[in-house]
């Protein structure tokens, strides 16, 4: 116990010096989500069911807040980048859906991961891009126009793809029905996505009040996704905790690094490249978490993405900053 405290109270330090200290600089977020991680490690029960309500319950809805943020940052203008630069956008999507459920499966296989740990990583894999993709765009000096439209393109073709990458890569370790999945994403992803867009088509004076308010909330909404999750699947955890870390490192070093490689030899500038390298390498692990929970009804499959999430907002942070210097 004094160990998990000594742990709370170094992350939530140096989250709160990373507003002050140059070097930690972008890692605010990070070290947040550890601190909430180390919380619900060392006392599961706040996280689990605190006075008998049933965390889990509230997985959803915070993913729907995050998504709904996203949805007010979205014009038209976007979507039309699809019509303007079709190759980077959709060269992208396709790099996404391929890559990274691909990785999930072979990392998967060379771990020898349990089987519903193992149709966790394929998730991850198969969900789009992560909504912080578009911030550590711009601190690498990528093509943060392009950025967007690539997360808000692959996020709208997850109902239709993501389901069917399940069940094709981990329908072996697990039961994937398509149809549930798919109108869990609707409900989930792309109904709080289409109400914000919606909001700032319509109504942009209350979108500029809530994208100011609300984005703050929608971070400490992941970390509790995180903390919810590390404390119902505390005893998977740790037995396979290090096994899912070096995992998730080569599944997010892989996205990185072929998402960079793919790029180049399509013809992108290095820029653009850069973006497509993070929008490949970052996932959605909020959607991944709720998938989990409530269409796979499996916690431990949800413990990739408690691990991909936080490892690669610290490889994305140290990534932006050595492209920035470049």
């Amino acid at each position: 116990m004094t160990t998990g405290i000594t742990l709370i109270v170094l992350f939530a330090s140096l989250a709160v010096a990373s507003g002050r200290v140059k070097w930690l600089a972008g890692l605010g977020f990070t070290f947040t989500v550890l601190a909430f991680g180390a919380a619900a490690f060392s006392f599961p029960a706040w996280f689990i069911a605190p006075g008998g309500f049933e965390m889990k319950q509230i997985i959803a809805p915070l993913v729907q807040l995050i998504l709904l943020c996203m949805g007010m940052t979205l014009t038209l203008g976007d979507f039309a980048r699809v019509l303007s630069m079709p190759r980077a956008v959709i060269a992208g999507a396709a790099l996404q859906y391929s890559i990274m459920p691909l990785a999930g499966f072979a990392f998967a296989r060379l771990f020898g991961l349990e089987k519903e740990v193992a149709a966790g990583l394929i998730l991850i894999g198969s969900c789009p891009g992560g909504v912080s993709s578009n911030v550590i765009t711009y601190l690498a000096k990528g093509n943060v126009p392009l950025s967007v439209t690539m997360t808000a393109f692959s996020t709208l073709l997850s109902p239709f793809i993501t389901p069917f990458a399940m069940q094709w890569l981990a329908g072996a370790y697990v039961p994937v029905e398509v149809g549930p999945m798919m109108l869990s994403i609707l409900k989930m992803i792309i109904a709080p996505l289409a109400i914000g867009f919606a909001i700032r088509r319509f109504v942009p004076r209350v979108a500029d009040k809530l994208v100011r308010a609300l984005p703050p909330l929608a971070m400490l909404s992941i970390a509790v996704i995180v903390a919810i999750t590390v404390a119902i699947s505390r005893d998977d955890l740790i037995e396979v905790g290090l096994i899912l870390l070096a995992a998730s490192a080569c599944h997010n070093a892989a996205g990185y690094a072929l998402g960079y490689g793919a790029a180049r030899m399509l013809g992108l500038d290095t820029r653009d490249s850069r973006t497509m390298a993070l929008e490949v390498g970052l996932q959605n692990g909020g959607m991944a978490t709720g998938l989990a929970f409530n269409v796979l009804h499996s916690p431990a499959a949800a413990l990739a993405a408690a691990t991909f999430g936080p490892w690669s907002a610290i490889t994305s942070s140290m990534l932006a900053s050595w492209w920035r210097k470049k």
